[in-house]
């Protein structure tokens, strides 16, 4: 198959987006397909002097392997373009997807994970992988997601705040504490803040507006956070995540060694069976398909509290779900294999 890659964009998740990219990309030539590697913002002048078919036969940037320990600075990558085009998409690579027999898509957060690129691939008759548009863009807004699901799955209670600097002072002194600061809009953990203190809270507010001041504030539970992959509708091992330092934040997702993943989880078959079946009432009620991945804090208690679900979850080195279909005996890229023809086969059903 001749196969394009998406990755990279326009999204403080761009670097991340990058290294999924690329260990997609390797092991889809692995398997004997025709890959390009296409950095969705930057297009063809990755590939200067390059076009048609050799592009398939390019060989993958090796400084996309690897995550920085920081999100990348947007107005610095805008700058780098030197394409006067406007819009999200750079140089070529609509007509590239064109011409492919299915996008994978390996972006990560508001530029691919939002629905918009599933959109523009539908108006275009372009086959790629992974859910359609309206359950990314329900899935990416975490006010959105806990609204559905608060009747159907145990969530932390939590507000949604739209604020200026203004009304910084007025949403410190009316949050309870602790308390955790989240972008309603984003993933990794960028701009995520784990707030025990008015004092912290206020800083992680005046730091959200760099984030355009619109966050979920989420009643902060203890417990030992799980994560459950989603597979054409089946839940895979839970996998739990503990941080050496700290929480499971953008340096610790992505920092080999940062964190300790143990796959599958040590609970009990019974909250195994009961983590799953709520992962798969997320899946389900947002209309979600081909694959996913939900994130829990199981508490003292023994009680799951759903926190959100990623549509396009990491395919790093150091990324959950690969890890989670490992332990059912699918290695890296039969799972990549699996994920393209789970999502052609969703497309023939439309």
């Amino acid at each position: 198959m001749k196969i394009i890659v998406l990755a990279g964009g326009l999204s403080p998740e761009r670097n991340v987006s990058l290294s999924s990219g690329t260990k997609i990309a390797q092991a889809l030539r692995s398997l004997g397909h025709s890959v390009a590697l296409v950095d969705m913002y930057f297009g063809l002048e990755d590939y200067p002097g390059l076009a048609g078919e050799a592009l398939y036969e390019a060989a993958f940037p090796t400084r996309w392997e690897r995550v920085d320990r920081q999100a990348p600075d947007l107005q610095e990558v805008k700058a780098r373009r030197q394409w006067p085009g406007k819009g999200d998409f750079g140089p070529g690579v609509l007509e590239l997807c064109q011409g492919a027999d299915i996008v994978f898509l390996a972006l990560h957060g508001q530029c691919g994970e939002d629905g918009r690129v599933q959109a523009a691939f539908d108006l275009l008759g372009i086959p790629y992988t992974g859910a359609g548009y309206l359950g990314n863009a329900m899935a990416m807004d975490k006010d959105l997601t806990k609204r559905l699901m608060k009747e159907l799955v145990p969530t932390p209670e939590w507000r949604f705040a739209h604020y200026t600097e203004k009304d910084v002072d007025s949403l410190t002194s009316k949050t309870p504490v602790p308390c955790v600061v989240k972008p309603v809009d984003s993933g990794s953990s960028i701009g995520v803040v784990i707030a025990p203190d008015k004092k912290t809270l206020r800083a992680a507010l005046l730091e959200g507006l760099k984030h355009g001041g619109r966050c979920v504030l989420e009643q902060f539970v203890s417990g030992r956070e799980l994560t459950v992959g989603i597979l054409d509708g089946k839940a895979l091992p839970a996998i739990e995540i503990i941080p050496r330092e700290g929480f499971y934040d953008y340096e610790n997702k992505y920092q080999p060694g940062a964190t300790e993943e143990v796959c599958p989880a040590p609970i009990t078959p019974e909250q195994e069976r009961e983590v799953g079946e709520l992962a798969v009432t997320v899946f389900n009620a947002l209309g979600l398909t081909v694959y996913s991945r939900a994130d829990f804090i199981l508490d003292e208690a023994g009680t799951f509290w759903f926190l959100e679900i990623n549509t396009l979850p990491g395919m790093t080195p150091t990324s959950l779900l690969p890890q989670e279909a490992a332990a059912v005996g699918m290695d890296y890229p039969a799972l990549c294999q699996h994920i393209i023809d789970s999502s052609l086969q969703e497309k023939r059903k439309q």
